[in-house]
């Protein structure tokens, strides 16, 4: 077998790894790269593959940096399969087309506004063209090999916890194998089940975004009802840009807790985006994914107001609305989304509170805030940066350094080789030295393009 990786390599963004075998070529997640300009530029690059030569894609999960290149791929030639678990397959039906439906508009607020310099400014991808990609997605079970056709290879998934329908990937071809992480959920999330037990395999492809931190101990639930209760009291808002999967639900689960027991004033609470609402849904759907019950899903549903359409959203802080409130909205590192608009309406008042809440990607306008600029560039035009900028550390869903070496820890064989990827290049050499000091392991981080053999 031979690898190449085409993302994800040096950057926690564009998950991509070509897997070439028996005269097949497989992909392993198809990620665009978010971020800093240069690596979203990198998504409109000629692919070094023709995707028409490409047999199937394995996904491990649903979020944009590992599936959100699938529609350019189809649109490109790629007619093979796309195979994912079942609730990735659901999410996907969800993010895919909107992504399409963002990129079509920040295309159009471009041509509208001229702060691009392609005349005109064009989508990587249609909403329409993302809907046609869906009908290639083969969900597969946890747990079971499955052959890839007219070939040696096969692929066995097994459970991450990171978020519904998360999966490590084991590919195979009868004598060598490698472990693909994907994204390693967190050991004792409150919503979502822990990662699998893995035994190991020949390679192994881990994923290092916390390759250099530990998360925070507090708990989330204490530290965003203090964050609540000191804007509320000042009479200001909570914006808080949030991943619509995952950790959108968790907030809620823990906004939730806060007003069950009374810690935070009865303040109303906005779930302002369409994807979040739908994987809410997917909760109740899927409860062999996650830890709560029928009741407690309902519960945490019912905790917010629903903002569906774009009226809906308009009216959060329309009428001079300006009651302390809740406000829930996508993107998580304001990249992009209707939590951009709410962000123009609050951020320039003192009384207000931006709060992120986990890991945010250098250069994104999240990177930006947390480090304390004070000035944001939205939509084209400078706002001033005057409400309190917050940025939880303890809920991540991703595993961080301790939690990564734990699920290592159960491999009861040494990979000949381990791959370190997903992480900016601090967190992946300090993943790489402490996995060659605690474990004893060969461990490398690729680079962009590189090819190697197994």
């Amino acid at each position: 077998m031979k690898l190449t990786f085409l993302g994800a390599a040096g950057t926690v963004t564009g998950s991509k790894y070509l897997l070439e075998d028996d005269n097949r070529k497989i992909l392993i997640d198809c990620g665009l790269f978010q971020g800093r300009k240069d690596l979203r530029e990198m998504n409109w690059d000629k692919p070094p593959f023709n995707p028409k030569d490409i047999t199937a894609v394995l996904l491990t999960h649903a979020h944009i940096d590992h599936s959100g290149y699938i529609p350019k791929l189809v649109k490109e030639g790629f007619a093979g399969p796309i195979y994912c678990t079942e609730a990735t397959a659901d999410l996907c039906s969800i993010l895919l087309p909107d992504s399409g439906h963002l990129q079509e508009e920040d295309a159009e607020n471009a041509n509208r506004h001229g702060y691009s310099r392609h005349k005109p400014a064009l989508p990587l991808y249609t909403q329409a063209e993302a809907e046609i990609a869906l009908e290639q997605l083969r969900p597969v079970d946890f747990g079971t090999r499955y052959a890839l056709r007219d070939s040696l290879l096969g692929f066995t998934m097994y459970r991450m916890g990171h978020i519904l329908g998360a999966a490590a990937i084991r590919v195979d071809d009868g004598m060598t194998s490698i472990l693909f992480s994907g994204d390693i959920g967190r050991m004792h999330s409150p919503v979502m089940k822990p990662p699998a037990k893995l035994q190991g395999a020949d390679y192994l492809v881990v994923e290092s975004t916390y390759g250099n931190r530990l998360h925070g101990t507090e708990d989330p639930t204490e530290e965003i009802g203090a964050i609540i209760r000191r804007t509320a009291g000042r009479g200001g808002s909570v914006v808080i840009p949030s991943f619509a999967v995952g950790r959108a639900q968790e907030l809620m689960y823990h906004i939730y807790a806060l007003k069950q027991k009374r810690m935070i004033p009865d303040l109303p609470v906005f779930l302002d985006s369409p994807m979040a609402i739908k994987a809410t849904a997917l909760l109740q759907r899927h409860p062999a994914d996650h830890r709560l019950n029928e009741q407690l899903c309902k519960g945490v549903s019912d905790v917010v107001r629903y903002a569906t359409t774009t009226d809906d959203s308009k009216a959060i802080n329309g009428n001079n609305n300006n009651m302390p409130k809740v406000i829930i909205s996508a993107s998580g590192m304001a990249t992009g989304g209707r939590v951009l608009h709410h962000m123009k309406h609050y951020i320039g008042d003192a009384r207000n509170t931006i709060l992120f809440a986990g890991f945010q990607a250098e250069g994104t306008r999240g990177d930006i805030l947390v480090r304390g600029e004070k000035e944001v560039v939205i939509h084209g035009q400078s706002w001033p940066v005057r409400a309190e900028i917050v940025q939880l550390h303890s809920m991540s869903a991703h595993a961080d350094y301790a939690e990564i070496m734990q699920w290592l820890g159960n491999f009861s064989d040494t990979p000949r080789r381990t791959f370190i990827t997903h992480g900016e290049m601090a967190a992946a050499e300090a993943m790489k030295e402490r996995i060659g000091e605690t474990l004893g392991w060969d461990a490398h981080i690729p680079a962009y393009g590189e090819m190697v053999e197994l």
